[in-house]
């Protein structure tokens, strides 16, 4: 094959040179075939099939294909036809070819004929928009793989970008992912643009307006910005975080992060999109962080406190001392018990109030299992202390007694078998759990297993003589020189020497003042 520079050569020859194709064919090697198609074109022409390969299998369902292609038109835009589902249709039907062969002819045929779809590029002002939506990625967490919910937020003037992870997209979430969103940008933009969830939009109405949920419009007036919903099906409308959840999916959360819990996923998210405003998009002069910083003086300001971001329900407790909130129950202290009791949901923890006094009781990480059991037995203990006949069969002492350490076991033996208190005296010690945490009464246990002392009283005064401060240092007697004649010299003390404060306290008023000065 010529090369461009012998094609040049044989070009200039003929045109510039006014040599014959004979005279060029002689001096520069080539045969009059090759000379010819130097001369047609100064750029080799692609190589042409003449003959059209013959596809006997492929074209006995090119017809059926079209019909398809054409049917898949008229459904709804994300229901249509792709090559591979035409695919799927015409091997039910006997067709025994390759599904490459399929793609290539959809491709060829009809992927073409569809208009390409313009975008209008937008500039924003600063600290004007930001756009929120949601994705989901897979994770690494205690050890198993899982698909989190991620919401992101995204600073349209600025790109700076906000991501949070949360096991679910329910109201509660999106709200703590908002306002979560603000603080981490220090200010609340003056518009957000989102699509149209269930958890934001009671009902579309005409043109953008919205009927929007109580909550949210409780939040939106909290926080003071305006809501702005895309149009449904167009969310290239906002099409900033459309690109972004693609952006964190492929930068964020790959490889797939490895965390202990969601509190650690979101110490790593939050220091990723740190690190992010270092980064400079394409078509843009400075990084995400010189943007950022001509954008974020111009937000509004947060307000005083964070709004409560919980779905709130008024529960019924149940004759076992639990509450059922969304199919999962919740274990409730006994001796703090009502019949009717209010619960807060908020989207990692659950909190449990007593209804007339707006105190709360008891909290819980919250479920999103189906029938599962939540349970703190140590709010059961003051019910066991009175029915200690259901020690060994009680759920709640089950399971405390496999998270507490071996030393619970002796303790609970020595008890039973030198003290003769048995099991009610066990049950009072373990409700020190209740104001103390376990590790302080796993050391008191064993402070008092070594001093041959077990029952309840001597580990409870254990408990408190090890949280009392340190004793206040020695009396200075450069402070009250009326003092130093009774001050205890260092060693072994002189019990004498107090007798002369004994004899001053005795002395007359007058005395006793006079001894102080």
């Amino acid at each position: 094959m010529l090369s461009v520079e012998e094609r040049e050569q044989i070009r200039r020859a003929f045109y510039d040179g006014r040599k014959s194709r004979r005279q060029i064919e002689r001096e520069l090697g080539h045969d009059r075939r090759t000379i010819n198609k130097a001369l047609k074109a100064a750029v080799p022409e692609g190589y042409q099939r003449k003959v059209a390969r013959k596809r006997p299998v492929m074209e006995a369902w090119c017809a059926r294909i079209d019909a398809l292609a054409i049917e898949g038109a008229k459904l709804p835009r994300k229901q249509r036809y792709t090559a591979k589902r035409i695919y799927e249709l015409i091997r039910a039907e006997g067709y025994g070819g390759s599904e490459t062969s399929v793609r290539r002819y959809f491709r060829l045929r009809h992927k073409d004929e569809r208009r390409p779809e313009i975008f209008l590029k937008l500039d924003y002002d600063p600290g004007v928009d930001a756009q929120a939506d949601w994705g989901q990625a897979d994770v690494i967490m205690a050890g198993q793989q899982l698909t989190v919910q991620f919401l992101e937020m995204r600073a349209c003037y600025s790109r700076k970008l906000f991501v949070r992870a949360y096991p679910t997209q329910r109201q509660e979430a999106l709200l703590d992912g908002l306002a979560c969103a603000f603080e981490f940008f220090g200010g609340v933009f003056k518009r957000t643009w989102f699509d149209n969830p269930k958890t934001l939009v009671q009902a579309i109405l005409e043109g953008r307006t919205r009927r929007e949920q109580r909550q949210f419009a409780a939040f939106r007036s909290h926080y003071l910005f305006e809501a702005v919903f895309c149009t449904p099906g167009e969310g290239h409308e906002k099409g900033g975080v459309e690109s972004g959840i693609g952006y964190a999916q492929r930068n964020l959360f790959s490889p797939l992060p490895v965390a202990r819990d969601f509190a650690d996923l979101n110490a790593h998210l939050l220091a990723a999109c740190l690190a992010d405003d270092a980064r400079r998009v394409a078509r843009q002069a400075g990084t995400i962080q010189q943007a950022w910083q001509e954008e974020q003086d111009q937000l509004k300001p947060l307000p005083e406190h964070r709004f409560v971001c919980c779905v709130t329900a008024e529960l019924t407790l149940d004759g076992y001392g639990m509450i059922t909130f969304d199919t999962n129950r919740y274990s409730v202290p006994v001796d703090r018990a009502r019949k009717t009791l209010t619960v807060r949901a908020y989207p990692f923890t659950i909190e449990i109030l007593d209804t007339r006094a707006a105190e709360i009781i008891a909290h819980h990480p919250r479920s999103y299992a189906k029938g599962a059991e939540v349970i703190n037995p140590v709010h059961f203990l003051p019910l066991l202390e009175q029915r200690a006949g259901a020690f060994e069969h009680s759920r709640a002492m089950r399971q405390l007694r496999r998270a507490l350490p071996p030393v619970f076991d002796d303790l609970l033996a020595r008890l039973r078998r030198d003290e003769g208190l048995g099991v009610r005296e066990f049950v009072r010690t373990l409700r020190l759990l209740e104001q103390h945490p376990r590790l302080a009464l796993e050391e008191a246990v064993s402070i008092a297993l070594k001093l041959n002392t077990v029952n309840r009283d001597a580990i409870e005064l254990i408990l408190r003589t090890r949280n009392q401060p340190a004793w206040p240092p020695p009396l200075d007697p450069a402070l009250l020189p009326a003092l130093a004649a009774h001050i205890a010299p260092e060693g072994a003390p002189d019990v004498g020497i107090y007798d002369g404060l004994l004899t001053a306290a005795l002395a007359t008023p007058a005395a006793r003042v006079e001894t102080l000065k």
